[in-house]
């Protein structure tokens, strides 16, 4: 199973701190960088942050798993160094067979072609009530979505794409000194929430903004897109002594904490 794990946005990644526990996905710079597209009435607007750090993500990685369960203690078990983290993990893909598409290549076979000169932005499709609903659109919508996918890669613009089921299935881990705590959703904060992405290359921003308004998107009316420019992970390879003391000091916590839940479920008799 292909599992999507979004980094929720803080003060802390605001200002531009990176996670370790993201390797090797992608980080986003702080949403003072960014900008929002409107679509209303078949007319763009561009509203410019910063944004609210509730209403964001700060990076993303996909990943496989065998199950939900699985994926969700693999987060657990990530650098906890993070304190206050929220990592929401959602499945992968969208309603209607979309196809996704990375470094792996397309459904045709394409593998995209990252050129180091051009500057990567993710295109976010913020999500609503429709999208929530993880309704499928027509036949022939997801044909030409596909269909657009594929020649972006072909172009040389396009360098990954995914949809994102509805947060019915999803969960979010959250993180609080050596302790983390799983919840379950759907989440009500609809305006929070992403319904999928493109990752394309650009010679600017503005090349990144045409690219998006001219995208063929399934849904006819309002939308709402947010371009966020990706950036290059700093090495987190060269950790201080002291850094390691402190993860092996909360992951000593962590098992102990679970063996004690452990012994205490056994007494009870399960």
């Amino acid at each position: 199973m292909e599992f999507m794990v979004l980094r929720r946005a803080n003060q802390s990644t605001e200002r531009g701190i990176q996670p370790p526990a993201l390797e090797p996905g992608t980080f986003l710079r702080p949403s003072a960088e960014a900008v929002r597209l409107l679509r209303r009435d078949g007319e763009w607007s561009e509203v410019h942050g910063p944004f609210p750090p509730r209403e964001l993500v700060a990076g993303f990685v996909q990943l496989e798993a065998e199950s939900r369960e699985d994926i969700v203690e693999q987060v657990r078990w990530w650098p906890l160094f993070d304190s206050g983290a929220v990592y929401e993990i959602r499945d992968a893909g969208c309603p209607g067979a979309c196809l996704g598409f990375d470094e792996r290549g397309t459904a045709a076979g394409t593998i995209p072609d990252r050129k180091q000169e051009l500057t990567r932005y993710v295109v976010f499709l913020r999500s609503d009530a429709e999208l929530e609903s993880d309704l499928a659109p027509p036949p022939e919508v997801i044909d030409v979505m596909n269909a657009a996918n594929e020649a972006g890669v072909q172009q040389g613009v396009l360098l990954a794409g995914e949809g994102l089921m509805g947060s019915s299935s999803a969960v979010r881990v959250h993180y609080a000194n050596s302790k983390t705590s799983v919840v379950d959703g759907p989440f009500t904060e609809i305006k929070e929430l992403i319904a999928g992405y493109w990752m394309l290359q650009a010679a600017s921003r503005e090349a990144a903004i045409a690219w998006a308004k001219a995208y063929p998107y399934p849904m006819p009316g309002d939308l709402i897109l947010e371009i966020r420019e990706a950036c290059e992970r700093k090495s987190h390879a060269e950790f201080t002594p002291e850094m390691v003391a402190a993860e092996e000091r909360l992951r000593a916590e962590l098992l102990e904490a679970g063996l004690r839940n452990a012994f205490s479920k056994a007494a009870r008799g399960g």
